[in-house]
């Protein structure tokens, strides 16, 4: 077996033999803590952006300034709670459990983890609470 570390390619291309294998495992904790990082450069961008603005006169101005600083806001409180996942993602890795639905035990798949390395589901139980959701919610 090869030492390199794997790819996003070489996941995609696994053929789920030997599923969350330790190289499984050592692909996705980089993976996630990479995300990490991004988020957390990203919520410091912010943060600096948001004390060098300078108050503007025009009213305008400062409703557009404003307005922007609201959705910038709302994507920051998004990303904290995307920070939250991938934190119990890699706990998760951690301790073994990483990769199986916490619905039916069943692996999540390698291409679902790639599209969505926090999902703590299967597709198929996924479905399946959304279902149940939509159900009670009508």
């Amino acid at each position: 077996m090869e030492n390199r570390a794997l790819t996003e390619e070489d996941i995609r291309n696994d053929n789920g033999d030997d599923y969350m294998n330790a190289r499984h495992l050592e692909f996705f904790k980089g993976y996630l803590q990479k995300m990490k990082q991004q988020l957390l450069e990203n919520a410091n961008a912010t943060s600096q952006h948001l004390q060098e603005q300078e108050a503007t006169p025009d009213p305008a101005d400062r409703a557009t300034l404003e307005e922007e600083y609201a959705l910038e806001l709302r994507t920051r409180d998004r990303e904290r709670k995307l920070l939250i996942k991938i934190d119990q993602a890699i706990a998760r890795i951690d301790a073994n459990d990483y990769g199986y639905c916490e619905d039916t035990g069943e692996p999540i798949g390698l291409k679902r983890l790639l599209a969505r390395p926090t999902a703590t589901l299967s597709i198929e139980a996924q479905e399946r609470r959304e279902r149940m959701k939509k159900q009670y919610a009508d």
